[in-house]
C-alpha cells in the first residue's frame, strides 16, 4: 500500500515547497495552487546545465534532472 501512495503523490512546488503544483492548459506549464506561482518545464537543468529530452505532460517524473536530481522547472 505504501508504494501506491508514493506514486500518487503530487509534485512539490519549487517555490513554496507545498504539494499543490498543478498542470495548466499549456503543455509543460504548471501553476502552484498554494502560492500561485507559474513554472515551465525545461529540457535543460538550471542547476547543472545537463540537457535531456522530455515527454511533456506524460508524468511528473520528467521534472527531475537525471544527473543531479534537481527540478527542471523554471519560473515563468
Amino acid at each position: 500500500m505504501a508504494e501506491a501512495r508514493q506514486t500518487d503523490a503530487k509534485p512539490v512546488c519549487p517555490g513554496c515547497g507545498q504539494s499543490w503544483l498543478r498542470t495548466t492548459s499549456l503543455p509543460g506549464r504548471y501553476r502552484c495552487a498554494y502560492c500561485l506561482r507559474r513554472y515551465e518545464l525545461r529540457s535543460d537543468c538550471p542547476s547543472c546545465g545537463a540537457h535531456s529530452t522530455i515527454a511533456r505532460m506524460s508524468e511528473t517524473a520528467n521534472m527531475v534532472c537525471r544527473n543531479c536530481g534537481e527540478t527542471t522547472l523554471r519560473p515563468v
